[in-house]
C-alpha cells in the first residue's frame, strides 16, 4: 500500500502557524517505524510539482520538469486514440482576470463547463488548431486532448502551479511555442465574442476566456515497469491550500490522519509492505517499510522525528 499526499506543506506564513498547533499522531508514530529515503529535492518554480514527479516515478515515465506525458498516457487508454504515435498535450478551458500589473489564473479548470458547452467550444476552436497541424478530441468537459508535433520536447507548466498566481513565469518560452502563444491570443479573441460566453454573462457565471496547455510530450517507446505499486494519491489537502485556507487545510489534514494514515499505520502493524510519499511546494519525501532490529523497536518508544520538522523540509 502506497499513500501519496499532495501539499501536505508549504512555505507560506499561514501553513506555518498551522502547523506549529498541527498534531497528527497517527503520522507521528508511521514516520518512526519507516525508512526515510532520498528526498526528491526541487523549488517552487519548477513546471512540474512533487506530487506530479513522485506519481511519474511510480508509473516508470522519465521525469524531465514540464514534460510529464500526462495528456499522452491518458491518450493511450483510449482505444480509438491509442494507435495514434506522437506527443499530446491537454488542452484545458479556464479563466484568466487581468489587471493593470499583472494577469492571475482564477479558474482551472471552469467549475460550472457543462458538456454542451464544451462541445460547442471545441467545434468553434478546432479549424484554428488544425491550421497549426493539432487536432482535438474530446476528454471530458472542458478539457481536451491535443495531438500535434509541436508538443514533443514542449516543457508546460502544471494547472497545479499555475491556479491563483501570475501567469508570467509560466508561460511557454521554448523555441516552438510561439505558435501556440499565438493560437492562445487567438482563443482569447475568438471566446470574447463567443455566443456560449453571452449566455454564461446572462446567468451570472464566470465566462471562459483562455485556454492552458499542459502534460505536454510523447511517451517513450520502451518504457520501464513501475517503480513501486501504483500509489494511491490524496487529494484531500489541494483545495485548502490552493486557496490559502490554512484552518481549513489543518482541518483536513487531521481528518486524513484519522483515516488514510491510520489505515496505513494498521496495515504496518499487520506486517504488509507500506509506503508513504509526502509533498510540499518544492519536495518530495518517501519513506517505505522496514524490519527493525530488536534496540531499533526499543528506540521507536522514545523516540521518533517530530511531524513539523518533517513537513518544513518539503
Amino acid at each position: 500500500m502506497h499513500l501519496l499526499i499532495p501539499y501536505a506543506a508549504s512555505h507560506s506564513e499561514g501553513c506555518q502557524a498551522a502547523m506549529a498547533t498541527l498534531q497528527l499522531p497517527h503520522l507521528q508514530k508511521l514516520l518512526r517505524r519507516l525508512n526515510p529515503q532520498a528526498p526528491d529535492a526541487g523549488n517552487e518554480l519548477s513546471w512540474s510539482p512533487p506530487h506530479e514527479r513522485a506519481l511519474a516515478r511510480s508509473l516508470g515515465l522519465p521525469v524531465t520538469d514540464g514534460q510529464l506525458p500526462w495528456a499522452a498516457l491518458e491518450a493511450q487508454k483510449r482505444p480509438e486514440l491509442a494507435h495514434l504515435p506522437g506527443a499530446w498535450a491537454f488542452v484545458t478551458l479556464c479563466h484568466w482576470q487581468a489587471t493593470t500589473h499583472e494577469v492571475t489564473m482564477r479558474q482551472l479548470p471552469m467549475r460550472d463547463l457543462s458538456a454542451a458547452e464544451s462541445d460547442g467550444l471545441l467545434t468553434a476552436m478546432q479549424p484554428f488548431f488544425a491550421q497549426d497541424d493539432i487536432t482535438l478530441y474530446p476528454d471530458e468537459p472542458g478539457r481536451w486532448l491535443a495531438h500535434g508535433t509541436v508538443f514533443d520536447g514542449l516543457p508546460s507548466a502544471s494547472p497545479d502551479r499555475v491556479l491563483g498566481r501570475n501567469l508570467s513565469p509560466w508561460m511557454p518560452t521554448a523555441a516552438q511555442a510561439s505558435g501556440l502563444i499565438r493560437l492562445v491570443s487567438e482563443m482569447q479573441m475568438l471566446l470574447y465574442t463567443h455566443p456560449i460566453n453571452d449566455a454564461r454573462d446572462q446567468r451570472g457565471a464566470v465566462p471562459v476566456n483562455a485556454i492552458w496547455l499542459s502534460g505536454t510530450g510523447a511517451l517513450p517507446d520502451r518504457r520501464p515497469g513501475p517503480a513501486s505499486a501504483h500509489p494511491v494519491m490524496v487529494p484531500t489537502l489541494r483545495e485548502a491550500a490552493l486557496q490559502d485556507d490554512w484552518a481549513g487545510w489543518a482541518g483536513a489534514w487531521q481528518q486524513l490522519d484519522a483515516t488514510h494514515i491510520k489505515q496505513l499505520l494498521d496495515a504496518q502493524s499487520r506486517g504488509e509492505p507500506v509506503q508513504l510519499t509526502l509533498c510540499g511546494e518544492r519536495d518530495a519525501r518517501t519513506w517505505v517499510s522496514r524490519t527493525p532490529t530488536l534496540k531499533q523497536k526499543i528506540g521507536q518508544l522514545f523516540s521518533a522525528p517530530p511531524v513539523r520538522g518533517t513537513l518544513e523540509k518539503l
